[in-house]
This record gives C-alpha cells, sequence and structure tokens, in this order.
C-alpha cells in the first residue's frame, strides 16, 4: 500500500481531525483507493480494526449526497459504508470499511455467476425502492447530451486531434439525440450512475459492498445494468451478457420494476443506452489523462470504444457514427 504524504495540507487536516475523533493519534492511515474525481480515500487502522476516511475538497466535491444516499441505501438493507463521523465544512467523512478486494480484482468464469447474481439482485433493490428514501435529481436530456460531448470534445478533439469538418458535427448531434431520447423514454428509476466492478466490493456477508454513489440520479433503468455488464474495466462474450440482460428483464418485472413484458425492447434499452454511456466514458478517460494528468484509463478506451462500435453495427440508426468510428483505424494507439 502507498504511503501517505505527510506533507499535504489536506492529510495534515485530516490527521488533526482523527485525532480529535479517536482522542489520541496512535493510528495507521494509508492510501486506501484514488478516485476518478477530486476525492481521496485513506485506510485508518487502530490494532485490528479499520475505517476508511473520505476526503473531498469542499471547493470541488459535497459530501452532502453521499451522507444523504448512504442513508437511504442503507433503510434499503443496501450494503454502503455507514457515515460514522461527518465534518462537511472541512470535506471529511469518517466511513464503515467493506474491505480491499473489488469485484474487478477476482471476477473470473468461475465466480462470476454467483458475484454478478448478488450485484443484479442489490441492483433490483435499488430499482424497486431507492425512491421512496431519497430525491434523486433528474437524469435529463441536458446531462445525458453533455455527457456525449465529452467523448467529441476530450477524446476526438483534444487527445485525438480531430479536426471535426460540418457534416461529422451534425452526424455526432443526430447520433447522440437519437440515444438521448432512447434513454429518456426508458422507465425511470433510481440509478448508481457507477455501478461497475471498480465500485462493488466482495464481502462474505451481504454481498456486494457498494461505493461511489454519490452522483446517483433518477434515471433510464437499463443504465446501471449497462455499467455492470458491459463494464469499462472487463469484457463478457455478447451471448453471455444478453443472458443476464434477460435474466434481469424477468426479475425486474417480477420486482415491480417493469409492467409491460418486451424483452426485445428492453434488449434495445440496454445496447443503445450501452452506446451513451460509454461514449461519455471513453471521453471521460481522456480528459482524466488531459485534465487531471491521470493517464492510467486510456488504457480502457480501447475496450469501451470497442463495445460503441459492436453495437452501433448493429443499428442503422447509428450506422454512421459506425462508419466515422471505423474509418479512424486502430484504437489501441489512443493509449499513447
Amino acid at each position: 500500500m502507498t504511503e501517505v504524504d505527510f506533507n499535504d495540507a489536506r492529510v495534515k487536516a485530516m490527521k488533526v481531525w482523527l485525532s480529535s475523533l479517536f482522542g489520541h493519534d496512535n493510528y495507521h492511515l494509508s492510501i486506501a483507493s484514488g478516485d476518478a474525481s477530486f476525492r481521496r480515500y485513506f485506510r485508518v487502522q487502530i490494532e485490528d480494526q479499520t475505517w476508511i476516511v473520505m476526503d473531498a475538497p469542499p471547493a470541488k466535491e459535497d459530501c452532502r449526497p453521499f451522507v444523504d444516499i448512504s442513508t437511504a441505501f442503507l433503510k434499503l438493507g443496501l450494503h454502503a459504508p455507514v457515515v460514522l463521523q461527518q465534518d462537511l465544512q472541512q470535506g471529511f467523512l469518517l466511513l464503515s470499511d467493506l474491505g480491499q478486494q473489488q469485484y474487478l480484482q477476482v471476477l473470473n468464469k468461475d465466480n462470476v455467476e454467483r458475484l454478478y447474481g448478488d450485484a443484479l439482485a442489490a441492483l433490483a433493490t435499488l430499482q424497486a425502492g431507492g425512491a421512496q428514501h431519497y430525491d434523486f435529481p433528474i437524469y435529463d436530456d441536458a446531462l445525458l447530451m453533455t455527457e456525449m460531448y465529452l467523448f467529441r470534445d476530450w477524446l476526438l478533439n483534444k487527445h485525438l486531434g480531430i479536426n471535426l469538418q460540418a457534416q461529422d458535427q451534425a452526424m455526432l448531434e443526430q447520433a447522440f439525440k437519437f440515444l438521448s431520447a432512447s434513454a429518456t423514454a426508458q422507465p425511470q428509476v433510481p440509478v448508481h450512475r457507477d455501478y461497475h466492478s471498480r465500485n462493488l466490493m466482495v464481502n462474505k456477508e451481504h454481498n456486494p459492498g457498494i461505493l461511489d454513489f454519490q452522483d446517483a440520479v433518477l434515471g433510464p433503468v437499463s443504465y446501471d445494468l449497462v455499467s455492470l455488464l458491459r463494464d469499462c474495466y472487463i469484457a463478457w462474450p455478447r451471448q453471455q451478457v444478453e443472458q443476464w440482460v434477460k435474466g434481469y428483464h424477468e426479475l425486474a418485472l417480477q420486482s415491480g420494476i417493469l409492467h409491460e413484458e418486451n424483452e426485445e425492447l428492453f434488449l434495445r434499452w440496454f445496447d443503445l443506452m450501452g452506446v451513451q454511456r460509454h461514449l461519455k466514458a471513453a471521453g471521460i478517460f481522456a480528459r482524466l489523462n488531459h485534465r487531471d494528468h491521470k493517464s492510467g484509463y486510456l488504457q480502457d478506451i480501447p475496450r469501451t470504444v470497442a463495445y460503441i462500435i459492436e453495437v452501433s453495427s448493429r443499428y442503422p440508426e447509428l450506422a454512421e457514427l459506425h462508419r466515422f468510428l471505423t474509418a479512424i483505424g486502430s484504437w489501441e494507439s489512443v493509449e499513447h
């Protein structure tokens, strides 16, 4: 585990805060994980007991949604971190520790059915009852479009240096509007928004532990399903993914999340939602490199764009987008 830079001004302030909570400074502080935002997470250990500290600079991040959504998730019976102490003015939270083993670290063909089964059951719980405990902001057309513009602005323009012609701009705008319309036409449910293998923790009891939910919204029923099953960090065969989607369709009907049985339409929603999400994600990965100097995410762009290319090949409405992306050539070069 990487040691903390104790010369960091926020770490110094965090240590003062922790010492006031514990009544002493006889604890070990280490980095628990980074984040694709301005948040950082540290693990605090005293003998054999551990906690997590979230460091969220108030000028950059607001801790209040995390606190409120954690409470809502716990009321639902989901396994979210308990907020034990908070200092919203400084941007520090002391949380229960859900462990160190991400889904991504252990997923394989032998355990994926069990682990995804747990994750899909938790997702159904969130979608069926989450709106009772928190007033989620709406995942509207403006936000969906803004997310897709990240692909154009950060990956195509900034990272690849592509000077888009007028017809390309128009093509992208048309594709984005088509995808946004599909998303907003779906049943709207609580959406975690980053429900994937890096934010799900493997626990022996009450699996999975769920992290990084502070950006949750009320949005398309297929969104979190795409995040999990067409993960930007790990890929599964399309046939297997479609079987999981069909299984969740049945679960959603049984849970009252969906009220009309239409498996074909649900698969279409899932596919198109995936294109929207992967356009956003690929743009964010490029932005993380250029704006935030986090180059590690570039390696995930080829897998993410491959999803877009594969799905767009099967929908006439996305044929022009498919041709545009395939004409760029090898996407492996974006890592450099």
